[in-house]
């Protein structure tokens, strides 16, 4: 069995004892054929799937999808209905599976524990001065104690890009090594690149790889917050590396794309780049989700169409 990130470091302590040996290890990852990338990944979305394979994959897909309001505007009654819609889905229909979790800002952690309770839905929280990642490391932990003492299942922090940019590859992962400290043994830890400012796909396998090394147990690839998010190809190139890592360090850590993904057909794509990449390993929200909001609405809605033969009313599905 697959052993969690907090071992990982045993393998490989020798890369990270040093900002040299860091960036030789990094800097020695294969480079990406990003041509090659791109049409395995186009290759992999044209797949069809049989009508009870896409019942059993849109049911899976709600089941992972993370239930996101990350806004300036976000009130306790919006997150007290965004729980109780990851709890019951559809409410019209009780063999609709929960959602994996809600995820939500440091201070409405407490709000979203309370409309969760008791029903298995994860509470997660973004943290360490989301989305950008700029401020202080005291600060960003605060942000992470914060929420974890208000009861976070999880946590989303981003990672310090201009410090990767830049090189400063053990500032990165010290980071995130003390966030993961911060976690404690209560929440899972969930790395956030920002792939859309990596610039190049090398980036993102070097970035994949300090993460995992640090301690993630999961890597994300976005915020949702820029114009390039979740990709099929940059979320291929993730599944490969943490396939890669396990076989390795024997450690299994998970994935998240995030953002952009709007549809059942984008999350069926998503979902045979996961079989066909890493296999039936990663084929639950222990090891997969999705960082999505309007995504679960047409899951529901593709859902029962399947059941019904008929597409619901504009009023099927609440608003979020």
């Amino acid at each position: 069995m697959p052993t969690n990130a907090p071992t990982a470091a045993s393998a490989l302590s020798d890369v990270t004892s040093s900002d040299t040996s860091l960036r030789r290890f990094l800097h020695g990852l294969p480079g990406v054929d990003a041509v090659g990338l791109e049409a395995r990944a186009a290759s992999l979305g044209t797949r069809s799937i049989k009508t009870t394979a896409k019942a059993y994959a849109i049911d899976l897909a709600i089941s992972m999808v993370d239930l996101t309001t990350l806004e300036g505007a976000d009130t306790p009654g919006k997150v007290r209905a965004l729980g109780a819609k990851a709890v019951r889905p559809d409410p019209t229909d009780r063999t609709t599976p929960t959602t994996a979790a809600v995820c939500v800002y440091p201070d409405m952690v407490a709000v979203a524990k309370e409309a969760v309770a008791g029903s298995g839905v994860k509470v997660a929280s973004v943290a360490t001065a989301f989305p950008a990642g700029r401020a202080a490391l005291d600060v960003k932990l605060a942000d992470v104690r914060d929420a974890v003492a208000a009861g976070a299942d999880e946590i989303d922090m981003v990672i310090d890009r201009g410090a990767f940019l830049a090189g400063k590859y053990l500032k990165v992962h010290d980071e995130i090594v003390a966030v993961k400290e911060a976690c404690g043994t209560s929440a899972r830890l969930k790395v956030i690149f920002e792939t859309g400012e990596l610039s190049t796909y090398d980036n993102i396998r070097r970035a994949s790889w300090l993460g995992m090394l640090a301690g993630a147990d999961f890597i994300k690839t976005s915020t949702g917050k820029v114009a390039v998010n979740a990709t099929p190809a940059n979320t291929l190139l993730m599944l490969e590396a943490v396939r890669d890592f396990r076989a390795q360090t024997g450690v299994q850590v998970g994935v998240k794309p995030a953002g952009g993904i709007r549809t059942t057909k984008d999350a069926i794509k998503f979902l045979v780049l996961v079989n066909e990449t890493v296999g039936e390993d990663w084929l639950d929200n222990h090891w997969f989700r999705f960082g999505a909001s309007s995504l679960l609405n047409d899951l529901l809605m593709q859902r029962q169409k399947l059941a019904t033969g008929r597409y619901s009313g504009p009023d099927y599905v609440t608003v979020d």
